[in-house]
């Protein structure tokens, strides 16, 4: 079984208002990933100004580390409006990233990233900052993107907003969230048992909380061997490995555990 952290930081930010803007250092970061048996990370920019600069540092980062971390872009859904479709383009057949972050903070994701998403068919890691009900505007539209919520919703503790996101797996197909930096650990276990472990990805929030110590939340579980393996790693495998340039017609298949198997696990 191969550990993948869906979601870690790398780069410099320009804004200097707060750490995740400023800088986010690897060094450390892939020291504790390497002990903690993590093999691989999906790595996305800092906050910027500008992300078509910090996607081109990004690629310089992924391209020093090749093999180990997996690019995914970043966009301002606003301030870059009229060139998403070409950034896009850009990291993923240029670069060879496998997905788009967008953040709350910057701006919601519009239907022109969407419809970036879509045509290159990555997922979107999409950070709704507490405001999950954007995700029930924007899974039912474009039913055909792969939708990954950071946090279940709510890097702040919002036990409402996780809450929501925890029902929004079960009902959206194209849902799924990433357990990093959820304090909250029942949250886990309810998503875990109401949608089932094909639902969730482990990630971390690197490199600024340690991927050890997120990756052990996992273990608690106290899940079987093969669904232990879907959150690690291959549920994230199957949503990137969808990359290229024509329009799927449905979002990734799923091999979803049935609702007794899955109930009886995470009781820990």
């Amino acid at each position: 079984m191969i550990i993948i952290d869906a979601h870690c930081h790398a780069g410099r930010g320009d804004r200097l208002t707060a750490p995740w803007n400023t800088a986010a250092p690897l060094g450390r970061y892939l020291r504790r990933a390497r002990a903690a048996g993590i093999a691989k990370t999906v790595v996305i920019p800092a906050g910027h100004s500008d992300y078509s600069v910090a996607n081109r540092e990004l690629a310089r980062i992924v391209a020093r580390h090749r093999g180990r971390l997996i690019g995914f872009a970043s966009v301002h859904s606003n301030r870059d409006a009229g060139r998403i479709r070409d950034m896009v383009r850009r990291a993923v057949v240029d670069w060879g990233f496998r997905g788009l972050k967008v953040h709350g903070y910057d701006a919601p994701a519009t239907r022109e990233v969407c419809e970036a998403v879509r045509e290159f068919r990555i997922p979107m890691l999409l950070d709704v900052v507490g405001r999950a009900y954007l995700v029930d505007l924007l899974a039912p539209q474009f039913p055909d993107v792969n939708f990954i919520i950071p946090h279940i919703g709510s890097f702040m503790d919002d036990f409402r907003a996780q809450q929501q996101v925890v029902d929004q797996l079960v009902r959206h197909r194209n849902v799924f969230a990433d357990t990093a930096g959820v304090r909250r650990f029942d949250f886990i276990v309810q998503a875990v048992r109401r949608a089932g472990p094909h639902k969730l990805i482990f990630g971390s929030d690197g490199p600024w909380l340690h991927p050890g110590l997120e990756l052990h939340k996992i273990r608690l579980l106290g899940l079987p061997p093969e669904q232990e393996a879907m959150i690690l790693g291959g549920n994230l495998m199957r949503l990137i490995g969808r990359v290229g340039t024509r329009s799927p017609h449905s979002p990734a298949q799923h091999s979803a555990p049935s609702r007794r198997a899955t109930a009886s696990q995470a009781t820990r």
